[in-house]
């Protein structure tokens, strides 16, 4: 490389700055992708958990009274 023009040089470091550039856009669409997945994923979870909280405290309150008083005693 030394012989190499400083113009040749210049050209080949932007060549690969250009492909290292590339690479990370498609990097960054893939865990964008990824995370967009995710989310939704989560927020799925989120809500089946809330609905089953909602369904127990349902349950919970048809349980008798002299029940839960029998079993603090």
């Amino acid at each position: 490389m030394p012989n190499t023009p400083l113009i040749d040089q210049i050209t080949e470091r932007v060549e690969r700055l250009l492909l290292r550039h590339e690479e990370l856009m498609r990097t960054n669409a893939l865990l964008s992708a990824q995370m967009q997945e995710l989310t939704h994923e989560r927020d799925l979870l989120k809500s089946r958990l809330s609905a089953a909280r909602h369904r127990i405290d349902a349950l919970i309150e048809r349980l008798p009274q002299n029940a839960a008083e029998k079993d603090k005693a």
